[in-house]
C-alpha cells in the first residue's frame, strides 16, 4: 500500500480536498503522544490561528501511563500528577471534546463520537461528529487476554487511572478485612498475583513490596507482612523482562526474589477464578488480587473506522509517515498504530519514548502539509529501556550515541534518568518554570502526608 512514484508521495502532503478557513486538526487520545501533540499544535498553529485543533478523550484527566503502577500500589496520590484536559486546552489555544470516538465518516472527513453518560446513567453528552481536515488517532491500546477464562471477570487491568485506583481500593480493603475478622487470617487472602512480567509487572511488584508493609506500619498489627502478604510474579517467557537484555533481567529477578516476590518464568496461565490463578502445569495459585499485564491489543474501535487497514495485534497498520495505508488524511501514533521499526519486519515497541517522537514527527509533518510539501518518514531514535524497582532499584540500558552501543545503568544514576523522563513529558506539557515549580511543590508537601494512600 506504499505510494510508488514521486507523485505519489506529494499527493500524501497536501490536506486531499482544499476548503477556506483554518485547518481543521483532530487529535482522538489524550495520553502522552496524544496530549503532547495537542499542546505542541495549538501553542503554535492555534496560537497563531493557523490551525483550529481539538482534542477528544473519554476521559477528563490525563496521568502519564508509566504512574499507574505506583496508583495501584497507593504510593502515588494521584490528584498530584493528574492534568485536567479542559485547563490544559485554555492555556495552549486548542479545544477539548468529552467523548469516545465509535467511528469515522472519511468520505465526509468527520470523525464520529458516541453519547457519554455518569455513573447513574444520565446522558452527559449525545452522539456528535467532529469535522477534521486531517485526523491523528492516538487511542492506545487496551488488554490481550489471549482468550484466556475468567481474566475479564476476575483479574484487574492497568490501562487507566480508574483501573489502577480499582486495584488499590480492593488491596486497601482487603487488609483492612484481614485486620477486623474475627477468624485467622486464611491462606491466600492477602495474596497477589501479577501475571506478565513486562516492565508494568515487574515494578508493580517491586512497587507493592514495598507500599504493603508501609500501609500495614499504619496500625494494622493483626498482619504479619512477611507471613500473610504474598507476591507472585508469573510469565510465560523464559525470563522476566524478555525485552531487556538478559544481565539486567537475571539483576531484577534476584532483587525481586531478595525481597520475597515468587518469580515463575516460563509458567502459562491457563484460567483465574475468584479463588485464584490456575497454571496450565496443575497447579493451583490462591490469590485474592490478580493483575493482568501479560499484553496488549487495539481497541476494538480500530476494526470499525471506515475500511481503515489492521495489522498485527488489531492494531492500524501505517506508512513510514505514519499516516494509514489507506487514507493521507489520517495519522496513527502510539500503541493503537504497527509502525515499522528498525530491522526487517519488526515493529515498534509499546514505550512512552515512542508515543514522544512519533508526536514531534506529526507536528512537522501537519506543518508540512499547510505547506504542500511531501511527508518524510518516521525514524526511531532507541535511547534504550528503564525498568524502576521502586527504593530498592531501577536497571536499564541506555543506547550510547556516543560510544555506539548500549551502556547499562543500575542503581540510583539509573533512577534519577528514570524520573526524568517524567519531568521531560512534564515540560513538553507545562514548559520548564512550571514543571519546576510543581516538583518543588510535590517534594515539600511530601513531607506532612503519609508515604502511601490510606483511603
Amino acid at each position: 500500500m506504499a505510494p510508488e512514484t514521486p507523485q505519489d508521495v506529494a499527493a500524501l502532503g497536501a490536506p486531499s480536498r482544499a476548503r477556506t478557513g483554518p485547518h481543521r486538526i483532530v487529535v482522538v487520545g489524550g495520553g502522552a503522544g496524544g496530549l503532547e501533540l495537542a499542546t505542541r499544535l495549538g501553542d503554535s498553529l492555534g496560537k497563531r490561528g493557523q490551525g483550529q485543533v481539538t482534542l477528544v478523550d473519554r476521559s477528563r484527566s490525563h496521568l502519564w501511563k508509566p504512574l499507574l503502577h505506583e496508583v495501584a500500589a497507593g504510593s502515588l496520590d494521584v490528584d498530584d500528577h493528574e492534568l485536567d484536559y479542559l485547563a490544559q486546552a485554555h492555556w495552549h489555544h486548542f479545544t477539548y471534546r468529552y467523548g469516545e470516538l465509535v467511528g469515522i465518516d472519511r468520505a465526509n472527513r468527520l470523525a464520529l463520537l458516541g453519547p457519554t453518560f455518569d455513573e447513574d446513567g444520565r446522558q452527559i453528552t449525545p452522539e456528535r461528529v467532529e469535522p477534521y481536515d486531517t485526523l491523528v488517532l492516538a487511542i492506545g491500546s487496551t488488554t490481550n487476554d489471549f482468550g484466556t477464562p475468567g481474566v475479564r471477570d476476575h483479574a484487574i487491568p492497568l490501562e487507566t487511572t480508574e483501573q489502577a485506583r480499582r486495584f488499590n481500593r480492593r488491596l486497601l480493603n482487603a487488609c483492612i478485612r484481614a485486620q477486623t475478622q474475627n477468624e485467622p487470617i486464611r491462606p491466600g487472602q492477602l495474596h497477589v498475583c501479577i501475571i506478565g512480567a513486562g516492565a508494568t509487572g515487574t515494578e508493580l511488584a517491586a512497587e507493592l513490596h514495598r507500599a504493603t508493609r508501609q500501609l500495614v506500619a499504619y496500625g494494622m498489627d493483626r498482619i504479619n507482612p512477611e507471613r500473610d502478604l504474598r507476591l507472585t510474579l508469573i510469565e510465560a517467557a523464559p525470563r522476566i523482562l524478555p525485552a531487556l537484555p538478559e544481565r539486567l533481567s537475571e539483576a531484577a529477578r534476584k532483587l525481586l526474589e531478595g525481597l520475597g516476590v515468587t518469580v515463575l518464568a516460563g509458567t502459562r496461565v491457563s484460567g483465574i477464578t475468584a479463588q485464584g490463578v490456575q497454571l496450565a502445569d496443575g497447579r493451583f495459585l490462591e490469590s485474592e488480587l490478580v493483575v493482568w499485564s501479560a499484553g496488549v491489543k487495539g481497541p476494538p474501535v480500530l476494526a470499525k473506522l471506515d475500511g481503515l487497514e489492521l495489522a498485527r495485534m488489531q492494531q492500524l497498520a501505517v506508512l513510514p509517515t505514519l499516516q494509514t495505508t489507506r487514507d493521507p488524511d489520517i495519522f496513527a501514533i502510539g500503541d493503537c498504530a504497527a509502525c515499522p521499526g528498525p530491522g526487517p519486519g519488526g515493529y515498534l515497541p509499546p514505550r512512552a519514548q515512542a508515543a514522544h517522537q512519533q508526536a514531534s514527527h506529526v507536528l512537522a509533518q501537519i506543518r508540512r502539509r499547510l505547506k504542500g510539501e511531501p511527508p518524510k518518514p518516521f525514524v526511531y531514535r532507541d535511547f534504550g529501556s528503564l525498568v524502576s524497582l521502586g527504593h530498592y532499584s531501577t536497571v536499564g540500558s541506555l543506547m550510547g550515541v556516543l560510544v555506539g552501543k548500549s551502556l547499562m545503568v543500575e542503581g540510583y544514576f539509573a533512577r534519577l534518568m528514570y524520573r526524568s523522563l517524567y519531568k521531560m513529558h512534564q515540560r513538553a506539557l507545562h514548559g520548564t518554570p512550571k514543571t519546576a515549580l510543581a516538583s518543588l511543590g510535590r517534594l515539600l508537601s511530601r513531607r506532612t502526608e503519609p508515604r502511601v494512600k490510606l483511603h
